[in-house]
């Protein structure tokens, strides 16, 4: 990560000229513990789907196939055992130990009587002497721990349950019951994580900003990047100000001043033409980077669709108003086609042009069913050629659409939160209103949280930007007089 990866550069990055700070390992290694837990607790507090599963090694890797190896050496070892003359039941009474702890490890505090139970059937001491006068009965044993599982697993586990109750081959009884109980131990991590959810979105401000602050004790370079973040949005507000003020009759008598609540708006404005694979995140911002690459690009898909909807609109929406179901059509063949647009071995182009070709067809499809006449070649040309046009550089529907969607982005982030009611959509959005208000609505909560959590951070950058390393001073001595 780009704070840890500046430690060893003498923090060039930092705003003072004071000294390099000595980090040491510990210190390195305390930040980076930081950052997981801090990233864990984000995770599972705004992450509704958040749950943990069960790491799958590819079959085909060389640490699968070792795995699957080891894994059928140690089973057949035992069915030759248990096959024996007489049976060897020592590794079959270590597997029930250990299968004894984890039903354990499922039990409530209150679990007192199961808890007995599971202790005397699976008495490992016992089941020894039971196996020394060859009476030990393993078959009844693998019953009662499927029992005893049926008991405990989540509802979701039942046919699990019920293919362990009908499998006969005692090996594969006992090879099936850890592969059930993994599954159990998953779906109890997983439970824990949605009954801690609530307390944790209470706490998760207050924990994120100390989380923070420690690894920014640890870590003094931990702000750059985000400092630069800020830092380019004050230069472009300071330049458009400046060209404000040398346009005829503008006053130019004062300084130019910025609010600092403009300049961070913009500034997470960028997060939505961000370019993900290439550029580091700002690191107050690293706990929401894949939630905000996904936004970004269901948004820039969006804006495709305006776009297209908004160009068939200008050629063809007088032979075709009147016809809610062919625009809904439209927009589903576009969503579709367009599926994975950002992925780079996408061929937007081509698919434009597919699109145009799709639409020309459902259009002339349902003018012929009202027995109007169908587009002729020229007009379908037109269409295909401006749908292909898109994805150049410059081009006017695009930076048009861009520009709406970006105002009607800034308005969301002026607004209370959680909003009232939503602002209205600008004009040539219409079509993509309602994914573009939940798109909204996603990307201010983002944001609103990232300011609750950061915002004396953001505070003291801004003072440093704006107001100059003076303003620092005295905020500073001010607010450790108070």
């Amino acid at each position: 990560m780009r704070w840890l990866d500046g430690i060893t550069d003498s923090m060039d990055m930092s705003l003072t000229t004071s000294p390099p700070r000595v980090v040491t390992f510990d210190e390195v290694m305390a930040a980076a513990r930081n950052l997981s837990n801090m990233t864990l607790a984000h995770e599972i507090a705004v992450n509704e789907n958040f749950q943990l599963k069960q790491d799958a090694l590819p079959e085909s890797s060389l640490a699968g196939r070792v795995r699957h190896i080891v894994h059928q050496a140690f089973w057949d070892v035992l069915e030759s055992e248990l096959n024996a003359e007489p049976p060897e039941y020592e590794h079959a009474i270590k597997l029930f130990e250990e299968i004894r702890e984890i039903l354990l490890s499922f039990l409530t505090p209150g679990g007192n009587r199961l808890r007995n139970q599971i202790c005397e059937v699976l008495d490992t001491d016992l089941i020894r002497q039971q196996a020394e006068h060859s009476a030990v009965d393993i078959q009844g044993l693998a019953n009662y721990v499927i029992s005893t599982m049926g008991k405990l697993c989540a509802p979701v586990r039942d046919d699990d349950i019920r293919e362990l109750k009908a499998t006969s081959n005692i090996v594969e009884v006992l090879r099936q019951i850890f592969h059930v109980l993994d599954l159990m131990k998953m779906d109890m991590v997983n439970f824990t994580i949605r009954s801690l959810r609530p307390h944790l979105q209470r706490q998760l401000v207050d924990y994120e900003r100390t989380k923070f602050q420690e690894i920014l004790e640890e870590t003094p370079s931990a702000l750059n990047q985000t400092t630069e973040w800020i830092k380019e949005s004050v230069h472009e507000e300071l330049l458009s100000l400046s060209e404000a003020t040398l346009t005829p009759g503008a006053e130019n008598n004062s300084k130019p001043s910025l609010s600092p609540t403009l300049v961070l708006n913009n500034s997470y404005l960028k997060l939505l033409q961000w370019d993900y694979q290439k550029k580091e995140l700002p690191e107050t911002l690293m706990t929401d980077g894949a939630r905000l690459q996904e936004l970004t690009e269901k948004l820039n898909q969006l804006k495709m669709i305006a776009c297209l909807a908004l160009i068939t609109n200008n050629m063809v929406g007088a032979l075709t108003e009147g016809l809610p179901e062919l625009a809904v059509r439209l927009k589903r063949i576009s969503a579709v086609l367009l599926e994975g647009m950002n992925k780079e071995t996408f061929n937007l182009k081509e698919v434009l042009n597919s699109i145009g070709i799709q639409i020309c067809v459902e259009v002339n499809k349902t003018l012929m069913e009202r027995g109007l006449p169908t587009l002729n070649a020229e007009v379908q040309d037109n269409l295909v050629g401006q749908f292909s046009s898109i994805e150049e550089e410059d081009n006017p529907i695009w930076s048009l659409i861009d520009k709406r969607i970006q105002l009607y982005m800034k308005s969301l982030l002026c607004l209370p939160s959680p909003p009232r009611c939503m602002p209205p959509v600008p004009g040539g959005l219409a079509v993509v209103q309602q994914e573009l208000e939940s798109l909204g609505l996603q990307y201010a909560n983002i944001v609103n949280l990232n300011k609750q959590v950061y915002g004396p951070f953001y505070a003291n950058i801004l003072r440093k930007l704006l107001f100059g390393e003076e303003a620092t001073g005295k905020a500073e001595a001010s607010s450790s007089t108070n």
